[in-house]
């Protein structure tokens, strides 16, 4: 594919903080014009990073732009997404829309009717697991910031068929406060939060567990059901899922390691960590990469910790890898 010299780019939900990780990466790749940034709420304030102000979502001339980046949140999503990719414009939605392949399955996991099911299934936007399925499209989903985590930890394990079928995946997942997104809430104050660590949705109540049991099954339709449960984790971001899995009797733990190194050995944004040390948040925060460890547990038992940055990775870096992938340009441009 030839690359376009300039790409005119709107973000819709710019304000967010999602939305303004998005601003702040476009900002530095080399091939991007950015053209309008949304919010309601922050209507004729400056956009940090440029010369530009938030403009109302009505007010977005659609027309003046090659692609469009989605915060949205899920449920308005889809309508914008619509509207676009009827006017030809590329879509890249970091909303859970398009993420789930079936409108039925949306209803299970969001507890209302899509919004526009015509859109599905959309491709599913995480490079390093379905990169061929992103090239040169003209929507893209998005991951969320729980499944791209948890996703990446278990992909070579699915991909070869390690894991044994009859033992639960368990998640144990923690995220900083910026995952739940700008809009105020009570339990989110410093207050709450500061001196605290609490889980919420545990076990297969949150929204996530659908998402990443869809694409756990593309890979291993064998694969266990994933017990998750999620916890408010007292910094602003970053994102950690510590994950247990029981390896098939004609495979060992101590495999692990090789095995993992040989599938991201060539994957500028994921970092297999050596023998014996542990990732932390520490090797993620604002980056736009991932960073995996492994140790074993005996002969059948392997317990992964997998840490991203859940706006960077989780969210807008991925946003960002994903447009780059449907525009033909290197992959990380502007992510490294």
């Amino acid at each position: 594919m030839t690359e376009p010299s300039n790409v005119r780019v709107g973000i819709y939900g710019a304000s967010g903080y999602a939305g303004q990780d998005v601003v702040e990466i476009l900002t530095r790749h080399a091939h991007v014009e950015l053209i309008f940034a949304t919010s309601n709420t922050y209507k004729g304030d400056p956009v940090p990073f440029t010369t530009l102000h938030y403009i109302s979502h009505d007010s977005a001339d659609l027309s003046a732009v090659d692609v469009v980046f989605l915060a949205l949140p899920h449920g308005v999503s889809a309508d914008m997404a619509a509207q676009a990719h009827a006017r030809n414009v590329k879509v890249v939605d970091l909303s859970a829309d398009l993420r789930l392949e079936t409108p039925e399955a949306y209803q299970q996991w969001y507890q209302h009717a899509h919004p526009h099911p015509e859109l599905l299934p959309t491709p599913y936007g995480l490079p390093e697991i379905n990169r061929a399925n992103i090239i040169g499209k003209s929507v893209i989903a998005a991951p969320g910031c729980y499944p791209t985590t948890t996703l990446l930890g278990l992909y070579p394990l699915l991909r070869h068929r390690w894991m044994t079928p009859d033992a639960p995946v368990i998640v144990d997942a923690k995220s900083g406060v910026s995952g739940a997104g700008r809009e105020p809430k009570p339990n989110l104050h410093f207050v709450e939060v500061f001196g605290n660590f609490s889980p919420y949705s545990p076990g297969r109540a949150h929204r996530h567990v659908g998402e990443i049991e869809q694409e756990m099954h593309k890979l291993d339709r064998d694969a266990g059901m994933v017990i998750f449960t999620p916890h408010l984790l007292p910094v602003d971001r970053g994102l950690m899922a510590s994950i247990y899995v029981t390896l098939k009797e004609d495979v060992s733990a101590d495999k692990a390691q090789d095995l993992y190194e040989e599938t991201y050995g060539h994957e500028p944004l994921v970092t297999v960590l050596p023998r014996g040390h542990q990732a932390t948040l520490r090797h993620v925060v604002r980056t736009n990469g991932a960073a995996i460890s492994l140790t074993p547990i005996a002969d059948r038992y392997l317990h992964i910790t997998s840490v991203i940055d859940n706006l960077r990775k989780g969210a807008a870096g991925q946003a960002v890898q994903c447009f780059n992938l449907m525009f033909g340009f290197p992959e990380t441009t502007g992510l490294l």
